[in-house]
């Protein structure tokens, strides 16, 4: 195959791509064979008018010889063969007469793709998942959006899929791994759709991945292993300095040599737990502030001009950051959902806590972010759940001023730059449910993050025409954008630093960021435990 990179192609180009991988390699039209597509983005810059355009990597098989169009084209970098990455390969030890068979604990992104590992290589993995199964959980907090009562074991953080489930399902990542195909062929295979392995943001969206998680747990059972919901780890019993059983409920007690922790980045009262122990932690920074909401066209006309609204254009992103000189503070956009709508996702009864969702379609015609402030560990103090405790302390001013009935506090940009309260008009009513109360949000978050918002929104309102205009809406408070502590662990064996048999992994340990970094972490996790070396430590 040849692998033509950096192919730039009009949005709106009629013809198909094999005839014009076939023109960029000056081929007839017959010797292209078939075009696969490795990644498509978007540019939507225009350069001297030019459309916008689709940037492509294609692999091209052809009916002529590679090595004589590869000296044809010797001197374009973009031309070249194409070399596949393969997974790393992994000397796994198999299970031994008399070990128990390794316990997960959470079945978020990094918990699923572990036991999906595990369950491939034999080993029957046991996962303790506090929450619901996705169907039951999916109504519980459909109950709670309308009014009803909080499920602090099932809710938009804990359940079947983590937290993930219920987001806009973002498959994008920093990272670079080579298992992150490994991730995107078990989702394919889980029934997300085959572009998310050549989209250069793919997504699938809540609608779709409540099929995809449940699927993936019904093949992680077929291949062996166990998936137990309302299961709650209460307790991790150690011997010696090591992993010797985990007790479930309080109650009943699971023997274990091994313990792979994907808890997710909200489990506070096993954080607390695993610090009792004496398991080694540390704080880390996060990030807490609002989320804002815009009329989708607003952002897409920001984005595409002219074009916006063309069906053939996905609903448009942003990304933007801001640098306070004076305070050194950093503020940015995070978690956007194009076409999404802002939901409740509270995990603790009196607090609450905002996130973004979407579904595959993106067709709410709203736009929302959050807009985070940088939390350092001297903000709070620095002892290692301080964090967590300076989270739950503006959770809960948010839960009060809205009305003690988990509505969300609202404030218009316009009155929160005037230090004004009361704003009820906004551009685009609120998506929130159960409901928004209109606050004061400087009430609602340490001065350091208002203030440094206020600077903010303004400079983001140059960058994209109309983000803060006075009747745009933010709705508070947005604290869980990442874990607040740190499950440290060595890095090459992805062991506890001081507790042998147990394995942090995910974005509740401190490792990830995201559905696709956790589930990466998960299966690395894995392959270290399989590992000949990693297994006989055990």
């Amino acid at each position: 195959m040849i692998r033509i990179k950096n192919f730039s192609v009009p949005f709106d180009a009629e013809e198909s791509l094999a005839l014009l991988a076939a023109k960029r390699l000056r081929l007839p039209p017959q010797a292209v064979l078939e075009v696969v597509i490795v990644r498509k983005a978007i540019d939507a810059r225009r350069y001297k008018g030019a459309p916008i355009q689709f940037v492509y990597i294609l692999d091209v098989h052809i009916a002529e010889s590679e090595g004589r169009l590869l000296h044809k084209f010797h001197k374009d970098k973009n031309v070249d063969i194409a070399v596949e990455n393969k997974p790393r390969e992994t000397e796994c030890s198999q299970p031994a007469e008399g070990v128990n068979r390794p316990v997960i604990v959470g079945f978020g992104p990094a918990g699923m793709l572990a036991a999906l590992t595990l369950a491939r290589k034999g080993w029957s993995p046991l996962v303790l998942e506090r929450g619901h199964d996705v169907d039951k959980r999916h109504e519980d907090i459909r109950r709670f959006w309308q009014g009803g009562e909080l499920g602090e074991d099932s809710n938009v953080q804990f359940g079947e899929g983590g937290a993930g489930t219920f987001s806009d399902g973002k498959l994008t990542t920093r990272i670079s791994d080579v298992n992150m195909d490994e991730v995107l062929d078990a989702f394919i295979q889980a029934g997300a759709p085959a572009e998310i392995k050549y989209l250069h943001k793919p997504h699938i969206g809540t609608d779709l991945l409540r099929q995809i998680v449940k699927n993936i747990r019904k093949e992680i059972i077929r291949l062996g292993g166990e998936v137990r919901f309302e299961a709650k780890v209460t307790d991790i019993e150690l011997t010696n300095g090591r992993v010797c059983a985990v007790i479930v409920n309080n109650e009943e007690r699971i023997m274990a040599e091994a313990v792979l922790l994907g808890i997710g980045h909200s489990a506070r009262d096993t954080y607390e737990m695993l610090y009792s122990k004496g398991i080694s932690m540390e704080a880390k920074a996060f990030a807490i502030g609002v989320r804002i909401e815009h009329p989708q066209g607003l952002i897409d006309k920001a984005q595409y001009g002219e074009d916006a609204g063309n069906p053939l254009l996905p609903p448009a992103d942003y990304a933007m950051t801001y640098k306070d000189t004076a305070t050194k503070r950093g503020a940015y956009s995070f978690c956007m959902c194009p076409g999404g709508q802002v939901v409740a996702a509270a995990s603790e009864k009196g607090r609450v806590v905002t996130n973004g969702m979407s579904n595959y379609c993106r067709d709410s015609g709203i736009a929302n972010s959050a807009l985070l402030v940088n939390v350092m560990p001297q903000d709070f103090g620095g002892d290692v759940l301080n964090g967590m405790y300076f989270q739950r302390k503006y959770e809960e001013i948010a839960f009060h001023v809205a009305g003690d009935n988990y509505f969300a506090p609202v404030q218009s940009v316009g009155d929160f730059l005037l230090g004004k309260s009361g704003s009820r008009e906004f551009l685009t009513r609120p998506t929130y449910l159960p409901g928004v109360h209109p606050a004061d949000l400087h009430n609602c978050l340490p001065g350091f993050v208002t203030r440094t918002l206020e600077s903010a929104l303004p400079y983001f309102g140059r960058k994209i025409a109309g983000f803060a205009d006075t009747d745009i809406c933010l709705t508070g408070v947005e604290t869980r954008s990442s874990a607040p502590c740190r499950i440290c662990r060595d890095q090459a064996s992805f062991v506890s630093n001081n507790t042998q048999g147990l394995y942090p992994m995910g974005e509740g340990a401190g490792y990830a960021g995201g559905i696709m970094s956790a589930a990466v972490d998960g299966i690395n996790t894995a392959l270290a435990f399989l590992s000949k070396d990693c297994h006989n430590s055990i």
